[in-house]
């Protein structure tokens, strides 16, 4: 079966006076239905830029400099405004990262979930109140609360309403960007595994991005892990916790500690990233890099799979062509 969502050769620039900086770089990635992927990666590293083009919510001074998005066999990026307004919420939606910013202070929470409704549908007020309803319960809210203002909600009922409204209409696909950044473990865990619930009830398909890796590993389908606005290494999310192939993967599973097995010494990866106005020649993570070889500061390596995952080093050569045979 086709994708559900199909990005190629994404490139998003943001255009300043000193110049443009390439903040998402050749990005290709493919989500099925119903599938959760996930996005992780250090702050900076493009995951919210990437996640805002795949969206086409891109605003000045960020610009799609190259590449396509596909989803439902429609091209996003040469929608306008009036035709995407038609897709977003309806077939799409996005769950921003903060939802105290995100949901309009002076608004109930019923009258933010009817202004999305009626942007989209010709409802009564009546079947709007019943879907306000509908998409509150299955978050885990009371109605109750249609009447509350944000402000009158936990961090967690915010999110978790945010959710809702991204549900009114059912979507394909739920984009969400760190909507658990602002929440203490405990809610994380509880919100994650939410989503993971209404996920596999409802059967839409999520992209998360993320800076935890811990958060996803067992909750997503397929991890995709972002450095430097590239995709340095993608595989299904048991296979890249199991063995993961790229130095900078090793690196942030090394950052975290595991409640089972035995207790080692946690490790974290020296430097910091780079400056995207002025990449490194050659591998972007290879300043950083423990293990990176002469050739990794003069030679930029390309995304090719590898035992079963893709990624994107030096250290996993491409395999020499056996050499043409010739008759006696």
């Amino acid at each position: 079966m086709p994708a559900l969502l199909e990005v190629r050769g994404l490139s998003v620039d943001y255009l300043t006076d000193a110049g443009d900086v390439r903040a998402v770089d050749r990005v290709d990635l493919q989500v099925a239905a119903g599938e959760f992927l996930a996005i992780v990666g250090e702050s900076g590293c493009g995951k919210s830029t990437l996640l805002f083009a795949i969206a086409q919510l891109l605003s000045p001074p960020a610009e799609l400099a190259a590449g396509s998005v596909t989803f439902a066999g429609r091209d996003m990026v040469t929608l306008g405004e009036r035709e995407l307004r038609h897709v977003r919420w309806r077939d799409y939606s996005v769950v921003m990262q903060s939802a105290m910013n995100a949901l309009n202070p002076m608004k109930s929470i019923e009258a933010q979930f009817a202004d999305t409704m009626r942007a989209h549908a010709r409802l009564t007020a009546e079947a709007i109140h019943q879907r306000a309803a509908e998409v509150l319960r299955l978050v885990g809210i009371d109605p109750i609360h249609l009447a509350s203002y944000p402000h009158q909600l936990s961090g967690g009922m915010r999110q978790r309403a945010m959710i809702a409204m991204a549900l009114l209409f059912t979507p394909q696909l739920v984009i969400m960007d760190e909507p658990t950044s602002a929440l203490d473990v405990v809610a994380q865990r509880a919100l994650m595994s939410q989503i993971k619930e209404l996920q596999q009830q409802l059967g839409f398909a999520v992209v998360f991005v993320t800076h935890d890796m811990s958060l996803v590993s067992h909750y997503s389908d397929r991890l995709v892990v972002m450095y430097a606005g590239q995709i340095a290494e993608a595989a299904a999310t048991a296979r890249l916790f199991a063995r993961p192939l790229h130095p900078y993967s090793r690196g942030l599973l090394d950052a975290f500690p595991s409640i089972r097995g035995p207790r080692r010494l946690l490790t974290g990866i020296p430097g910091s990233p780079p400056d995207l106005a002025h990449p490194p020649s050659g591998c972007r993570f290879q300043p950083r890099c423990s293990v990176a070889l002469p050739e990794c500061s003069v030679r930029e390596p390309e995304l090719r799979a590898v035992d079963g995952a893709d990624v994107r080093c030096l250290l996993y050569p491409v395999p020499a062509e056996p050499a043409a045979e010739h008759p006696a």
